[in-house]
Parts: structure tokens; C-alpha cells; sequence
């Protein structure tokens, strides 16, 4: 709920941003993953939880602005 309530603040330049860095930190885990296990593989899926989550909030505020 915590994350939801971060997002819903933040502009969406820097919603991009976090979505950005989330991707490369996503995809430097999993090859880490592939290579030797991580310590914790439950954040590969947060990290996947969290792009969702800055995706779903991008699309509300495009059909917002559409609407209006």
C-alpha cells in the first residue's frame, strides 16, 4: 500500500525515471540470478511488482488526461 501512495505523488518524469532504473536493476538481477543464485530471489519479484505498478500508474494518468 506504502508504494501506492509514493507513486500517486511523484510527476511522471519521475515516475519514468524510477521505471527506468527499476528495468536495468531488473535485468542486472536476473543475470546475476542466472549465474550464481542471489541471496534473496523474492526481489526480482518486487522489482517486477514495481514496474507494474509505475506502468499502471502511467496508463491512469493517460486516460485522465484523455478524458479531460
Amino acid at each position: 500500500m506504502k508504494n501506492k501512495l509514493v507513486l500517486k505523488e511523484l510527476s511522471t518524469a519521475e515516475i519514468k525515471e524510477k521505471l527506468d532504473v527499476e528495468r536495468d536493476m531488473l535485468l542486472k538481477m536476473k543475470l546475476n540470478h542466472a549465474v550464481s543464485p542471489i541471496e534473496n530471489p523474492n526481489k526480482i519479484k518486487e522489482s517486477r511488482k514495481t514496474i507494474a505498478r509505475c506502468l499502471t500508474e502511467l496508463r491512469r494518468r493517460e486516460i485522465e488526461g484523455e478524458a479531460k
